[in-house]
């Protein structure tokens, strides 16, 4: 079975090359993702406040904050469901101003939601079928009728899927019904429905809500596998001791304005960081063990 990454286009359906971290003239990574002095209003209420980000390609990045520090608006401005009041994003040195989401997901953005958002009637395998939509020729309603017109495509296109089922350890369940999975697989299934847009980044909001303790470790280990294909991942997540475990690149997002940045033992004893999750750096609690707090 192939191990491939993100294809370009529509050669997709599906089998492309796994992709490689492009560096500048310096040996460094490339941006896959850039952040410059964004912000977004609502009225009054300032949601996020002159925020820079700059991702590099590959890697597993993490944004983390207290409750209502605009982590969710960031990726809804990332995927364009909201446009920013000022500021710019840029995907692979491409300004997405006026882009419509279809329009993101085709240039390579593919994203999760906290709210699990999978087709319940449907079997895991026409799931992820759907999430192909936006680079197949037929469309994945079209595959899914299984004309001889296109009996082909559809051929790779199921076998693409049975693919990224597999990588969430969920292909022995792929004729299954959705609504019959518990809720840990279900959002393994919506990873492997985003990952069948064929994305280069892949934005991940809380991926374990709602997981128990195996569940998470399970997960941890796919995140990893994922990544190490060549996908560039931008996680948000409430679970301390997770996003710890798994990115190499965090940044603390509270009231609207980024905070701190660093590696984990730098974001763990980073003393605005402490402040901001529990109140007072004199705190006895843990900032792991308040993070984890459900």
């Amino acid at each position: 079975m192939s191990t491939a990454g993100p294809s370009q286009g529509a050669k997709a359906a599906h089998g492309g090359g796994k992709p490689h971290a492009v560096s500048d003239r310096e040996g460094r990574l490339r941006s896959a993702l850039k952040l410059d002095s964004l912000s977004r209003h609502f009225g009054g209420l300032k949601v996020l406040q002159d925020v820079n980000l700059e991702i590099s390609q590959g890697g597993i990045f993490g944004l983390i904050g207290p409750n209502g520090a605009g982590k969710t608006t960031v990726f809804n401005l990332i995927t364009g469901l909201l446009p920013p009041t000022s500021g710019r994003i840029e995907f692979n040195g491409q300004h997405l101003a006026g882009y419509k989401p279809h329009e993101i997901t085709r240039l390579g953005i593919a994203r999760t939601f906290q709210n699990i958002r999978i087709f319940k009637e449907m079997s895991l395998l026409e799931n992820v079928m759907v999430g192909m939509h936006a680079h197949l020729k037929y469309g994945a309603f079209g595959l899914l009728a299984a004309s001889g017109l296109f009996h082909s495509e559809e051929r790779r296109a199921r076998e693409r899927a049975r693919e990224l089922l597999s990588w969430v350890k969920l292909d022995h369940k792929a004729a299954d019904k959705a609504d019959n999975l518990s809720y840990g697989e279900q959002r393994k299934l919506e990873l492997a429905r985003a990952l069948a847009t064929d994305p280069q980044l892949l934005l991940l909001d809380e991926p374990v809500a709602g997981m128990n303790s195996a569940e998470k470790v399970e997960l941890m280990v796919e995140i990893r596998n994922i990544s190490a294909r060549g996908y560039t991942i931008f996680m948000i997540e409430h679970d301390m001791r997770f996003v710890m475990g798994l990115c190499e690149d965090i940044a603390v997002l509270n009231f609207g304005r980024i905070i701190a940045r660093g590696n984990p033992d730098m974001i763990r004893n980073d003393p605005q960081v402490i402040e901001a999750y529990l109140g007072r750096e004199d705190d006895e609690t843990s900032l792991d063990d308040k993070a984890g707090e459900p």
